[in-house]
């Protein structure tokens, strides 16, 4: 089942292994037992610290992944191979012994969870999101064995998928209740299961001579550049990694030919680990001022306070603001092709965006859906013309050119999408089961309003070297009125932002 190369690779992780395991594998005489029967039994062939049997567990197929003598709450009903492999190798570490590479903060909290918890992780193969949920809870599982986790794979429980609605991956569920969607960091998980970081924990920080706020490509940059400096540099991040975790395929890194976007932010966040900055996740911005320093207060209501601060909060998915986008949101509206479309294998779908990101995620959707339908508002497609020509090859999309999308419709999930044609005026109602909604971005800024000069698109107008209208404030990345939103250009602008910031150190303080 696995490759020569990836077994090759899988056997120097299983060189590390602490302490020998346990594979319990619950399998009867289906086809999908039998395969995940041969997978396992594969994997504990290449490891003499690997030992199989055969167990009845609560899903089948499954197995866990336990010590010889404790159970570490880990089990993967299906086979997790493609972006979950990952997320094996690494249980295997954990359970044997190796230690998780989190923030101890972080793990002293995991540890004081005092209640129990079953988590169910819903995933595709091909999500890219998927991982860092399924590896946070097993985290979870192995520090506190009031914790347990099971990953479900959708294509393997098909049924079980459909029965719950789940039309949206990651989806997980704790203690049999809907817990959360989508990407979710180790935090966010921890933050709702044991509660919100103290406000304390923040008040005794001494003032920072630049913070960064935002953890994507830009904010990161930032931070480097400053720390990079000798001055004191934090960042204060919701999540590390920014819109680059939603990027697939990234082919124009200079020096780098392929690599997807969770790949490159965690060696990025681990360039940024390498210096002396106060990394501080989980945490939302709610305003920024200043006073004699630049004062930037959290919505858990700590202020946080520092010589300059450099604002890379970035953008996020554009909505389109009609009737159902909000209400069957992860209930057949998607924003992610890659992580969402295997769930509408064989269904008609709608993509709503004629740009690069709409017409590429028309492109990928049509060799997994039965039909795809373009929605574009304009008289004409936007997307590069060697996209065009791919997407008009294919035998089950149908392009609506100068349309307005008007109404998403359904019960407890999609059911169709409306639309009008903008030159007759005539209303069309399609069936489809899922939209696809892809029409650009929309930065993070809200929280500034009436602090800092923006464009009437919301985006921080700066300056050459990345000054704000507000004296000490600075800004980078697709936050502010730059041309073009790149991840090359966001890296660049972080740079730019903190040597501006520091320039201003220099003659102001």
């Amino acid at each position: 089942m696995l490759d020569t190369e990836t077994k090759t690779q899988l056997a120097q992780y299983l060189e590390l292994l602490e302490n020998k395991i346990i594979l319990r594998a619950s399998v009867d005489d289906s086809e999908n037992s039998q395969k995940l029967w041969a997978f396992v039994e594969e994997i504990a062939g290449m490891s003499p610290k690997i030992s199989l049997q055969k167990e009845t567990l609560a899903k089948t197929p499954s197995f866990s992944v336990d010590r010889e003598n404790e159970t570490s709450g880990i089990t993967f009903a299906g086979i997790p191979l493609g972006h979950e492999f990952t997320s094996l190798i690494l249980a295997l570490l954990q359970v044997s012994g190796r230690a998780p590479k989190v923030d101890d903060k972080v793990i002293a909290q995991i540890k004081k969870i005092d209640k129990p918890y079953h988590f169910e992780s819903y995933v595709s193969l091909t999500c890219h999101n998927c991982p860092d949920v399924v590896q946070a809870l097993n985290i979870m599982s192995v520090l506190n064995p009031n914790i347990s986790h099971t990953m479900i794979e959708g294509g393997m429980f098909k049924a079980e998928v459909e029965a719950k609605n789940i039309l949206a991956v990651p989806t997980v569920f704790a203690n049999g209740e809907a817990f959360g969607n989508g990407r979710m960091t180790i935090e966010q998980i921890v933050e709702k299961v044991a509660g919100a970081a103290d406000p304390a924990e923040f008040a005794e920080k001494e003032p920072f001579d630049v913070l960064v706020v935002g953890g994507g490509p830009a904010g990161a940059s930032a931070a480097i550049y400053a720390a990079r400096k000798g001055i004191r540099t934090g960042i204060v991040a919701e999540t590390f990694g920014g819109q680059v975790l939603e990027t697939l395929g990234i082919e124009n890194v200079i020096g780098t030919k392929y690599v997807e976007g969770p790949q490159l932010m965690a060696a990025v966040e681990e360039h940024v680990n390498e210096y002396d900055v106060d990394v501080m996740k989980s945490v939302r911005t709610a305003k920024i001022e200043k006073n004699e320093l630049v004062e930037v207060t959290l919505e858990n209501g700590a202020v946080l306070k520092s010589k300059t601060a450099i604002v890379a909060t970035g953008a996020r998915w554009r909505n389109i603001g009609v009737p159902g986008e909000q209400e069957f949101k992860n209930k057949g509206v998607a924003y992610c092709p890659h992580c969402d479309g295997p769930l509408f294998e064989g269904k008609e779908v709608a993509v709503v965006g004629g740009g690069n990101s709409g017409i590429e995620a028309a492109i990928d959707l049509a060799g997994i859906v039965k039909h795809v339908t373009v929605l574009e508002f304009m008289p004409e497609l936007k997307a590069d013309q060697v996209l065009q020509e791919r997407l008009y090859s294919l035998p089950n999309v149908t392009v609506l050119k100068n349309v307005q999308t008007k109404e998403i419709t359904g019960a407890d999930k999609v059911d169709g999408v409306t639309y009008v044609d903008r030159e007759s005026g005539a209303e069309v109602h399609l069936d489809v089961q899922g939209v696809f909604i892809l029409i650009g971005l929309v930065p993070n800024t809200e929280w500034l309003d009436g602090t800092v000069e923006r464009t009437k698109m919301g985006e921080i107008i700066v300056d050459k070297r990345g000054a704000s209208s507000l004296p000490g404030v600075f800004a980078a990345g697709d936050c502010t009125d730059s041309a073009y939103k790149q991840i090359i250009i966001s890296m660049g602008s972080g740079a730019t932002a903190a040597l501006g910031a520091f320039d201003y150190l220099i003659r102001h303080t």
